[in-house]
């Protein structure tokens, strides 16, 4: 696992009751010295909070929300190109088409659906809801509430606590390490709606009718067109569909792993404030123009700014990204970066540690 720098020793430099600076003082001294250091670590957040906000307030609609619009619409505008290219009968074309379905797929489902989870879409609530249903439902073959409640409400709100938002749903320690990050991920999208299935209970007998609705109109849409555009066979046509859907499958869970585990984590009774919980917890990717298009800013290069602030659409956290890391950098908080390479060499050799044995809780000393 990843440590914290030595600068940044966690006794050293995170002020709390577990500092030896009250050591000999009066207990009355300590207390006030606990609720003033309590008060800078709130004031940490909210005077950040300030500064992206009025970042927020002073853009527009465009960059808000337009850019990551026009992207999303660039991909559903290449899927009739995609079906006719699919069609023809030369190899290059054939794969020409596979790609940019590929790259649809991906950008649809993952940025779409990933910024409709958080109703970064939309201002309003019902279109939020709407357009969370559609993407993720319509396109991801995956039940809307289920993902709301798992990314939404328990990754982001408990991000690396034990047992509550630890990313623990990508290991499977049974798998060697070979068929863990490079095998099992085509295999995504054959069990995502086996998965979802599995989440409907409990649900409404109304939400059970709508996802699996949808799920079936987005399935059957996809192979309807393959079949009747791009004139396959059935089994050609549910091949294609497979290697659509896994062309980014193995990215998408090196992405989902790479940037949480192995890094601080915490147990749900001592964790920490919120932006010592982010900081040290989360973990930025470089750019990558591929990978920016396709899973989007918020997942890729500005993890952190998404977790400090995941109301944010892709293109806002990209924009305000100089803000937050000058800031945690000014006030000597962690900023985490690492490379795409260097993060799958390091999950390759240490496999056993990270993805088989439950990962140590870091106890932040002073910041519970």
């Amino acid at each position: 696992m990843q440590n914290i720098p030595e600068k940044r020793r966690e006794t050293d430099s995170l002020p709390g009751p577990a500092s030896r600076d009250g050591e000999g003082r009066g207990d009355s001294e300590g207390d006030a010295q606990g609720k003033q250091a309590d008060a800078e670590r709130e004031t940490l957040m909210m005077e950040l909070t300030r500064l992206v906000q009025k970042s927020v307030r002073e853009s527009s609609w465009w960059e808000k929300r337009g850019i990551d619009c026009t992207i999303l619409t660039a991909a559903f505008i290449s899927l009739p190109a995609g079906f006719l290219l699919l069609g023809s009968s030369q190899l290059l074309y054939f794969l020409s088409g596979l790609l940019i379905m590929g790259v649809a797929h991906a950008v649809i489902t993952v940025k779409g659906a990933h910024l409709a989870s958080h109703g970064a879409l939309s201002e309003s609530p019902a279109w939020a809801d709407f357009w969370a249903v559609f993407f993720i439902e319509v396109c991801g073959s995956f039940s809307a509430r289920a993902g709301v409640q798992a990314h939404v409400k328990m990754h982001h709100a408990h991000t690396n606590v034990i047992g509550l938002g630890d990313s623990s749903t990508w290991k499977m320690p049974f798998l060697p390490r070979s068929v863990y990050l490079f095998i099992a991920p085509l295999a995504v999208p054959i069990i995502t709606p086996v998965v979802a299935v599995g989440q409907l209970k409990g649900q409404s007998p109304l939400q059970i009718a709508r996802t699996v609705v949808c799920v079936c109109v987005g399935f059957l849409s996809q192979y309807y067109l393959l079949r009747c555009v791009s004139g396959l066979s059935c089994g050609s046509a549910l091949m294609v569909m497979l290697l659509c859907r896994a062309m980014f499958s193995v990215t998408f869970i090196h992405v989902n792993i790479f940037q949480h585990i192995g890094l601080p984590m915490f147990s749900a009774s001592s964790r920490p404030k919120r932006i010592y919980q982010m900081t040290h917890g989360v973990l930025n990717l470089p750019r990558n123009p591929l990978l920016d298009w396709t899973f989007g800013h918020s997942l890729i290069n500005c993890h952190i700014e998404h977790h400090l602030f995941p109301f944010l659409s892709d293109n806002m956290c990209l924009k305000v990204k100089p803000i937050v890391s000058q800031y945690l950098k000014e006030k000597q908080l962690p900023y985490q970066e690492d490379g795409y390479v260097s993060r799958l060499r390091l999950f390759f050799h240490r496999y056993q540690e990270l993805m088989v044995f439950a990962p140590p809780i870091t106890e932040l000393v002073g910041v519970q």
